[in-house]
């Protein structure tokens, strides 16, 4: 029976060398049955009671009922084969005692979804570079719910609820492949899938959110991900461009007049993130951005007004450091925090401890506005705002602060913080990360103990 094929995903369908056989409904719920017993012999008792719905049940001569449709499956699977013939059916052989029974003869490889189960199970013993192959033709067999016609029959519920599970552990097995090859971008789709299906597995949510880390940072970047699974969210430290991360909400750092001029670089520099924030977000446009910050800051108290003949250039206006501006942009926000003082002579001041209360107050304003988007930012605080503290130390702070903030209140799935490749080559990263993961609320690590505990 080389030329035959069973589909059961989906509405049930039977062909011979490509043509189709069509089969009474009656007619294809036996032959399922018999497909579904894999092999077994099958009562003509089991087959009525199976079959046939209820009202039909109470038929005297059921027997001849159910002799009609294995005669049915018999002539359109064997045509050559006559009725009269006392040569066994290779398809449906008899097995004659106090009750005849039927059973299906024909290989499992003739139906789907015997198939698939089969192709998944090559698929998890394969050699990495067939594994993606097998379970790629495993998972094109799923072109709808299996036994969908026989989807309310007690006998069908055992083998539906196997190939679900396979089904799930193969997608899983496929998306792991994905990822172990470097196809991150099938990968996500795939995991992306998953995490439709079962929206509350944390453990997905946080693969989505590397795969999609990894996706953004591209081909040639480098990364470093750490998953604090207490807060249900990942640590990601990454090169790349911090504006490209357009899944994400941004954090920009800016100083406590809030500034934005970066005309012949006096006051801001044209390369900080501020003015490169200003080409690409605003296209130049620093009227428009000024008139959004002017209405992001209009109910925060102000400190002090300078005079112009004190600061020449500039805005005047201060605000508190630690201000958080939050700006609308397009489907995301930029949280501007000002995380330095801006003096007279253009010279931005801050130090590690005011860096550490102004992330306090940024990682409020992310709770408060962020939607529970991932959150990209620079290393802040490693530019022109002098706060005598390393790479390592900012990272350290940054992370920190992030983790304290997220255990009292759920941040979003994901923190980036995006580096130039030069200090991603320096600061050591894993350590940075496991040692943020590892404190506990107390920033006590796991292997100390209080003076005095055994």
């Amino acid at each position: 029976m080389g030329g035959l094929r069973v589909k059961l995903f989906g509405s049930a369908s039977v062909a011979m060398h490509g043509q189709p056989v069509k089969l009474k409904p009656i007619t294809m719920t036996v032959l399922i049955r018999l497909i579904v017993a894999d092999g077994a012999p099958v009562t003509v008792d089991e087959l009525f009671k199976d079959c046939w719905p209820p009202a039909d049940l109470i038929v005297g001569d059921y027997r001849t009922q159910v002799q009609k449709r294995i005669h049915e499956i018999r002539r359109v699977l064997e045509p050559e084969r006559s009725s009269e013939s006392a040569q066994e059916s290779k398809v449906l052989p008899t097995q004659r005692g106090r009750i005849t029974a039927y059973r299906w003869a024909v290989s499992r490889e003739s139906t789907d979804v015997f198939q698939f189960i089969e192709l998944v199970a090559q698929g998890r013993r394969a050699a990495d570079e067939d594994r993606i192959g097998l379970l790629e033709r495993a998972m094109s067999l799923w072109t709808g719910q299996p036994l969908l016609d026989v989807a309310d029959k007690p006998w069908a519920a055992r083998l539906i609820r196997q190939l679900s599970g396979i089904c799930l552990a193969a997608e899983r097995e496929l998306a792991n492949a994905y990822e172990n090859a470097d196809r991150a971008y099938d990968a996500l789709d795939a995991v992306e899938a998953l995490a439709a299906k079962s929206p509350h597995d944390g453990d997905l949510a946080s693969w989505v959110s590397r795969l999609r880390t990894r996706v953004q940072a591209g081909p040639n970047k480098l990364l470093v991900r750490e998953d604090f699974t207490d807060l249900k969210a990942g640590v990601t430290v990454m090169t790349g461009d911090l504006f490209a991360q357009d899944d994400a909400n941004l954090v920009v750092g800016f100083c406590d007049t809030f500034d934005t001029d970066i005309d012949r670089n006096i006051v801001i520099s044209q390369e900080s993130t501020q003015g490169v924030m200003l080409r690409q977000l605003y296209n130049g446009d620093r009227v428009r951005l000024d008139k959004e910050l002017k209405s992001a800051l209009s109910r925060t108290p102000k400190i002090m007004v300078e005079s112009k003949s004190a600061k020449r250039r500039g805005k005047l206006t201060r605000y508190p450091v630690g201000t958080v501006a939050t700006l609308h942009h397009s489907t995301r926000r930029v949280f501007a925090v000002a995380y330095s003082r801006m003096g007279n002579d253009l010279m931005a001041q801050s130090s590690l401890s005011i860096l550490q209360a102004s992330l306090e107050n940024l990682w409020d304003a992310v709770y408060r506005h962020g939607q529970l988007k991932p959150i990209a930012m620079p290393l802040i605080g490693s530019g022109l705002s002098r706060t005598g503290a390393t790479d390592e130390e900012l990272l350290a702070t940054i992370v920190r602060t992030f983790a304290a903030s997220a255990r009292r209140h759920y941040l979003g799935p994901e923190l980036r913080v995006v580096i130039g490749q030069p200090t991603f080559d320096v600061i050591r990263v894993s350590e940075v990360l496991r040692s943020a993961r590892a404190e506990r609320g107390n920033g006590q690590q796991p292997d100390q103990r209080p003076e005095g505990e055994a």
